[in-house]
Formats: structure tokens, sequence, C-alpha cells
């Protein structure tokens, strides 16, 4: 089975997550075709996704940069929900990478939080979609975290 991997970025982004995506995954899976697609904001990844997927992708990983304020919190809101209906539409993989520039006080964490995140994820959804839905089970339970330090497991 080909296996095509979707990578969904914004023009909002303040660094380039959609091609740490696309080396990630190409390192991970060489045989694997990528369908990349940039649209301007987080309220469009929702939209891209879905397209990604009935253009045949078998999962798709979203990249989104969320600023502030309240409003761009909603907003945030809005594409999370947008991004678990596609899910729940096309029983597909929709992995949502999302970095909120109030995570971090200064530009460089904030860089650092958003390669390590957009890179895991990416490592995430090969493994979803090349080795199958029990791929992560082995990780279950440990704390693991993106774009931070793993937290551990409890106990």
């Amino acid at each position: 089975m080909e296996r095509v991997y979707g990578v969904v970025d914004t023009t909002f982004s303040r660094i380039n997550m959609g091609e740490i995506a696309v080396r990630t995954i190409r390192a991970e899976d060489r045989d694997a075709k990528i369908m990349r697609y940039t649209v301007p904001g987080i309220k469009d990844l929702p939209v891209a996704a879905k397209r990604l997927i009935e253009a045949g992708c078998n999962g798709v990983i979203t990249l989104g940069w969320v600023g502030k304020s309240q409003l761009d919190k909603y907003s945030y809101l809005a594409t999370s929900i947008g991004l678990i209906t596609v899910q729940i539409l096309t029983s597909k993989h929709v992995i949502d990478v999302t970095v909120h520039e109030d995570e971090a006080e200064d530009e460089e964490s904030l860089v650092k939080i958003a390669e390590d995140r957009a890179r895991k994820h990416s490592l995430n959804l090969v493994k979803l979609v090349r080795d199958g839905p029990n791929s992560l089970t082995a990780q279950a339970g440990k704390g693991l975290r993106q774009g931070y330090e793993n937290a551990g497991p409890i106990g």
C-alpha cells in the first residue's frame, strides 16, 4: 500500500514547521509520498486537512501558530473542534500541532518548542500511518511530551 502523508501549515506561523515535518517524514519513511498544503491561518487548517485526505492522504499533520490574545485562543478552540470533526468524518488521523505564543517568554524558546513539537508529532504520524493503530502502545503511560521535556510516568 502506498503511504501518503499530508502536511498542512500556515503563513501565520513564525517558523517553517511545515518544512520540519516534511523533512522528518521523509527521513523516517523514505518510500512515502508527501502532499503539502499551506493556508493563511489556523481556521483554514480543517478544510485543508479534509481536502488532503480526500486527495488520498492516509493521515495529516497540521501545524499552526496561535497568538496571545483571547480572540486567538477562541480561534484555536474553533480550529480544534474542526480538526476533530475532520477525523470523525474521515476516520483518518489528523495530528494537531499548535504553538501558542504565550508558551514561552522569548522567541528562542518558542522556536525550540515549535521544532521539537513538529518533529515528534511527525514521527507519531509516521508510526500511525505506516505501522498501524498499535504502533504507539509501547509508549503508553510514559508521560511523553512534545515541545518540552518528557514528564515521565508516575509510580
